[in-house]
Parts: C-alpha cells; sequence; structure tokens
C-alpha cells in the first residue's frame, strides 16, 4: 500500500509538470516541407547549424537536399552522423564536442526518434556547458536549449513534437529521460518525400509506436481536451493508412498521414504521457536490444487485454472514431474490438506476433523493472506481478 501510495503522489508531481500545455512547433506539412524549414531557419539569424543525424542517411544522400536548400538559404552547416540506435550518452557527448569545435548556434535534428532525442540533449546540454548525463531527469538544466530545429524521416515516436528525450547508458544500455520544455523544436518539417524510401519493416514498427503513443496518452490519467484530441485523431490516422503505407510506399497520402499521426501522438504524450506499454517495451530495448517501435507493437495488444475491463469506456471512444464499431455498443464490446484490431493489423503488417529474443531466466528482472517504471505512469490501474509474468510469458512464446 505504501509503495502505491508513494508513486501516486510521484504522479501527481510529474503531472503537475507536464499536465499543461506546452509550446509546439511551427509545422511545415506535405511535399517539399523541409524546403520550407530551411527557409525559415534562415530567418533565425543562425550563424552556423548543427545538423545531428546518422550515417546510413547521411551515406544514401537523403540528407542532400536539405543541406543544399540551407545553403542556397545563406545557413552554413556542420554535419555530426554519429547517431546510432537508442543513443547512449557519449554518442550525444561526441554530438556536444563537434557542436563546440564547430561553434555551431543551433542544431537540425535530421532522421528517426533516435537522431531527434540526440539532437534535443546536445542542444540542452550545449546551452548548458554539461554532458549529456547531467541533464538526466526533469527540468536539470537553468538554461534553455539552443535554437532546435527537426525533420523526421520516419513517422513513429513524434519526438519533433515533445519536450522529451530518451538516452541510454554508456554500459548497461538502460534507457533514462531527458524532459526539458526547451527542447521542443522551434519549427518542424513533416515531409513525405523524405519517407518514402522507408521499408514495409521500419514503417510497419514506426506507425505502430504512434499508435500506442495515440492510445496510452487517451487511457490514461494525465489527458485533457487537447491531449485527447490528438489521440483520437492519431490513433484513426493509423487504423486507416498505416496498411496503406506498408503496401505502398510511395503514396505519398499515406505517408503524410502516417507523418501527422507520429507529430499527433507526440503532442499527445508531451501532457498525456505513456503506460505500461512502454515500460516492458523499453526494457526489452534496454537488455535485448529490440528497436522502440517493434517492442511497443508486441507488448501492446497485451496490455490493451489487460486494460481492457478498467479502460473500456475510453477504449470504446477510440474505436468508434477510429470507425472500428458503433456508437450504440456496449463499452466492453468496443473496447473488445480495438484490441482485436489491434491483434489483426500487427498480423496485416507483419509485426511477429512472439518475441523470440525473451528469455525465461530473465522475465523475474523484466517483471520488477517493468513495474517499476510503469508505476511512475498514468495507467488506468496498477499491474500485478503475476499478470506482467504472464504477459511476458505469452509474448515470448505465444502460448
Amino acid at each position: 500500500m505504501y509503495k502505491r501510495w508513494f508513486y501516486g503522489a510521484r504522479l501527481a508531481l510529474i503531472g503537475r509538470m507536464l499536465g499543461k500545455p506546452q509550446p509546439k512547433p511551427v509545422t511545415f506539412v506535405g511535399p517539399g516541407a523541409s524546403a520550407q524549414l530551411s527557409r525559415a531557419i534562415s530567418q533565425f539569424g543562425i550563424r552556423r547549424l548543427l545538423v545531428v543525424t546518422d550515417k546510413p542517411l547521411r551515406e544514401l544522400g537523403v540528407l542532400d537536399s536539405t543541406l543544399a536548400s540551407l545553403q542556397a538559404h545563406g545557413v552554413a552547416t556542420s554535419v555530426y552522423d554519429g547517431v546510432l540506435p537508442d543513443p547512449t550518452a557519449q554518442v550525444v557527448n561526441d554530438g556536444i564536442m563537434m557542436l563546440k569545435e564547430q561553434a555551431c548556434d543551433a542544431v537540425l535534428a535530421f532522421g528517426g526518434g533516435s537522431s531527434i532525442d540526440c539532437a534535443k540533449v546536445v542542444a540542452l546540454a550545449s546551452a548548458n556547458g554539461c554532458t549529456a548525463e547531467d541533464c538526466g531527469g526533469a527540468n536539470k538544466c537553468k538554461l534553455p536549449a539552443l535554437p532546435l530545429f527537426a525533420i523526421p524521416t520516419t513517422a513513429g515516436t513524434g519526438s519533433e513534437g515533445t519536450c522529451i528525450a530518451v538516452i541510454s547508458d554508456n554500459e548497461t544500455h538502460a534507457k533514462s529521460g531527458v524532459i526539458d520544455a526547451s527542447m521542443i523544436p522551434r519549427a518542424a518539417a513533416l515531409d513525405p518525400e523524405l519517407m518514402r524510401g522507408l521499408p514495409p519493416a521500419i514503417t510497419a514498427a514506426t506507425g505502430m509506436d504512434a499508435l500506442t503513443h495515440a492510445i496510452e496518452s487517451y487511457i490514461g490519467s494525465f489527458g485533457n481536451a487537447e491531449t485527447d484530441f490528438f489521440g483520437l485523431a492519431a490513433a484513426r490516422l493509423v487504423f486507416k493508412y498505416l496498411p496503406i503505407a506498408c503496401r505502398d510506399g510511395d503514396n505519398l497520402e499515406a505517408r503524410e498521414a502516417m507523418a501527422l499521426a507520429s507529430y499527433y501522438g507526440g503532442l499527445a504524450i508531451t501532457q498525456a504521457l505513456v503506460g505500461y506499454v512502454h515500460a516492458v517495451s523499453h526494457n526489452l530495448g534496454a537488455l535485448y536490444g529490440i528497436p522502440h517501435g517493434l517492442g511497443n507493437a508486441m507488448v501492446l495488444p497485451h496490455v490493451l487485454e489487460l486494460m481492457k475491463k478498467d479502460a473500456a469506456g475510453r477504449m470504446a471512444e477510440i474505436a468508434v472514431h477510429a470507425q472500428l464499431g458503433e456508437g450504440g455498443e456496449a463499452d466492453s464490446v468496443l473496447a473488445q474490438k480495438l484490441v482485436d484490431r489491434v491483434w489483426e493489423l500487427n498480423r496485416e503488417i507483419g509485426i511477429p506476433p512472439t518475441c523470440e529474443a525473451i528469455r525465461a531466466e530473465d522475465i523475474d528482472e523484466l517483471v520488477e523493472v517493468a513495474l517499476t517504471e510503469g508505476a511512475a505512469y498514468p495507467n488506468p490501474r496498477f499491474l500485478e506481478a503475476h499478470e506482467c509474468r504472464a504477459l511476458l510469458t505469452r509474448l515470448s512464446t505465444g502460448a
């Protein structure tokens, strides 16, 4: 009982920090949006921009048009391409060092969630003359981040709209959050042309990340009218357009819709936070290196099965808004339709039904760390250890 009271008090404090409207980036949407952002950046009086990305994107030439556009608008750039999936503090610190060496006074994130998270902490730590490790937690830095801009090349994390970054420990790869409202980008470009080349597997996993944000923000206890709007909009877009984007990667309508779904999901979780899906997925990523979006996709239907009684009303509203059922049906029926559609969508887009990486001898540790993290989120209810253990067992074996 004391432990639950403690986590309840902790939630209340987090709610006071995050449960209020946050600034939003100026957003350019549609084909050519990245060029529009380049033009906007030139109006900020920036001397040199550090572009934070990864080597594959740079080597594939995806970044070239953006660099050319920035140059055409008189913005000098230096490129840090050292980002890795689930970036560690050392990856961030290397970016901080390059920013200092190149005398950059602003940061552009170009890539997926890992690049955007890395860029956020580079901008925050550089402004405060500290390291990535010093930024861990909520509002730990005195000075606001350097001006930050974002061009996401995947549709899932919504990091271009959030005040949160996730960084991994150099040794253990355990994930920790950095929260600071000044890390919300000044402006972002949602350009579907940059997402056309995404393979179906990445499209699927990142898209389910966006759906997880939409659903967890909506069924949790921190939601408000604004986050509800974004959560419902994101869910409807994902259910309609993710299968299309996976089948036809050149469909710009579907790519743009998924980019918006990702962004809306990010806006929702900035205030409403996430839940047990993320708590389990984060720790699967830390222990086995499972990509975040894929982990969320595999875990989501299992958690919804456990929450469908306590969150029936909210899950029913998602189902109706996403046109999965009719408003006159019972909440329990609609909630089950939502769960069933998530299972079906996973099968349709090729998400594995089981996580073979999970070892039986690790389950007790996973239960402990997932429940500890999950208790800090505004879930519809607390999970018991035996429920989490059963979830992980089913996820590992399919039984």
